[in-house]
């Protein structure tokens, strides 16, 4: 057996016998950098307290990643397919695993913000070269299968985050969060040198580079303004943002309806199945992104789970992703992807209408279920919109292909974020206000503890040390009383957020599972078509 695979899926007279090791290699790519994102939802806490963020610090921290990986996916998908889809994989991942590390070193945080965003450019080229390489290194009639794995990965490694994140915190810093990206990146490297065979386009002509930098203007303005508006308010640089994005846009789909070899024929969006496929992975993935953005800070601050076990307690979603997944693999070539995505999507909107019945009172049991029905959801919905994306496109732009999914994942993700985290952010700080009233909470510190959940509690931590400090018994029994209110008050404020922001995102998602349902065909020939031939090569 060569150390280094070299001979091209195509130039091979049977099916490439490694493939689904190959496939381990690529998925093993992948859960790095979506827990990338994942696992810091659990270890920003002590790294806010470390290095003194602010609250719009965190968010850039967070969102460092998010702008450079979504813009740059088009670009660079079409750069892999030209020259070479495992050359991108393995670039990307040298690029993450430096950013890694330097996230690892820094102590402040725009060196944080570089450190991801570096990552995030590594991001930008590891995302579509995995579903690139599936692609070309699998048989058309063994696709689907290996992009249910891919998918359950990705919605696993949503769990898998705050799980490893939470075990390494127990006795390390946050930078170990960085840290552990290094060996799995390196094992993926030497993995992808051994068992990827090598891959590019037969037939590409000259990159479209100027549809591709039209490409990262407009994504990148978009994501930009998705963070900036929500946030920080619309100010003139989330308007100058949007107004980018807008003229970016536009640029972009003039330009490519006259290129005659364009990054990406925006004709193939009037095509109903693509774009309705598109539409539900951007839209699902705006409830998922948004539902795990309120959840973890549900569990650690109302619920006081430290951060291995608000990992723990994020299992049943992983779990109920595995069943979602085997279930689309067997539901899907016997009713079509049409049912499979849409009851995802109606899973998805019944796991948010469940969490709208979050209260002061409730428990890690209320969660439960909310977090098997989306597990559910998950692996029924994305993994026949990605294979419907991907056949979308011919073998020369099978990187365009994943970087087209990707992107709409990544958009979906980022406005999920930016959209139900401002609904919950206004939400709570109003039910605070609300709740506060009858505790004697100064205005000053109820301003403080409006900015976050976090903030909320360090408030009344901070009354109840006051209450340590007291000159007398009853001045201290006072403060005491006013640090548990205020806790309280903060609890039931956030819980009641968390109903609300449910409510918006089911009603969201509900709307867009009708849309979905009414643009995606029904069956195609390909999914009626006899199975012999899938059984054939599965014996090869």
């Amino acid at each position: 057996m060569p150390l280094v695979m070299n001979e091209p899926v195509d130039e091979m007279d049977r099916p490439y016998p490694r493939r689904w090791w190959a496939l381990l290699v690529l998925c093993l790519s992948l859960l790095i950098i979506v827990m990338a994102n994942t696992a810091l939802t659990v270890a920003a806490p002590d790294m806010t307290q470390d290095l003194g963020l602010t609250s719009s610090d965190l968010q850039w921290v967070i969102d460092g990643y998010t702008v450079p990986y979504a813009a740059l996916m088009l670009l660079l998908g079409a750069i892999g397919d030209k020259y070479s889809r495992r050359g991108a994989l393995v670039l990307g991942l040298v690029v993450f695993g430096a950013g890694s590390v330097a996230g690892s070193l820094v102590d402040s945080a725009p060196g944080v913000i570089a450190a991801r965003a570096v990552m995030g450019v590594g991001a930008a080229m590891i995302m579509p070269a995995t579903l690139s390489l599936l692609a070309a290194t699998f048989p058309r009639a063994e696709r689907a299968k290996a992009i249910v794995l891919w998918t359950a990965t990705a919605g696993i490694a949503i769990a898998a985050g705050p799980l490893v994140a939470g075990a390494l915190l127990e006795n390390h810093g946050w930078s170990s969060t960085f840290l552990i990206n290094v060996p799995v990146a390196v094992l993926a490297i030497l993995g992808a040198f051994a068992l990827v065979p090598p891959s590019k386009a037969a037939r590409h002509g000259r990159i479209d580079y100027v549809g591709g930098l039209l490409s990262v203007v407009w994504t990148g303005a978009l994501v930009y303004m998705i963070i900036q508006g929500p946030h920080f308010g619309w100010g003139a640089e989330a308007v100058g943002a949007a107004v980018v994005a807008g003229a970016g846009l536009v640029a972009f789909v003039v330009w490519e309806l006259r290129h005659p070899r364009p990054v990406l024929d925006v004709r193939r969006f009037l095509d109903r199945g693509f774009a309705g496929s598109n539409l539900a992975v951007a839209l699902f993935f705006l409830a998922v992104f948004g539902a795990f953005y309120y959840l973890t800070q549900y569990l650690q601050f109302v619920l006081g789970y430290d951060p291995l076990d608000t990992g723990v307690r994020m299992l049943p979603l992983a779990g109920a992703v595995f069943a979602g997944s085997a279930l689309t693999g067997f539901l899907t070539p016997r009713l079509g992807m049409k049912v499979t995505v849409t009851a995802g999507m109606a899973f998805g909107t019944a796991a948010l209408a469940l969490l709208t019945r979050i209260d002061a009172a409730s428990g890690y049991g209320d969660l439960v279920a909310p977090l098997v029905v989306l597990g559910l959801a998950i692996g029924l919905a994305l993994s026949p919109c990605t294979d419907a994306i991907m056949g979308a496109f011919p073998e020369s732009e099978l990187g365009v292909g994943g970087a087209v999914n990707d992107t709409s994942l990544e958009l979906g993700g980022s406005l999920g974020i930016a959209l139900l985290g401002s609904v919950l952010a206004s939400s709570y700080s109003a039910n605070l206000a609300d709740a506060a009233r009858g505790t004697g909470l100064p205005a000053g510190a109820l301003s403080t503890a409006q900015d976050s959940v976090g903030a909320g509690y360090a408030v009344a931590r901070s009354i109840a040390g006051k209450a340590a400090q007291a000159g007398s018994p009853e001045q201290a029994a006072q403060l005491a009383q006013a640090a548990r209110r205020t806790a309280d008050a903060v609890g039931s404020a956030f819980s009641d957020a968390v109903a609300h922001t449910s409510l918006i995102g089911a009603v969201i998602l509900a709307a867009g599972t009708l849309l979905v349902a009414v643009l995606l065909p029904g069956r195609t020939r390909r999914e009626t078509a006899p199975r012999s031939e899938d059984r054939a090569l599965e014996r090869v």
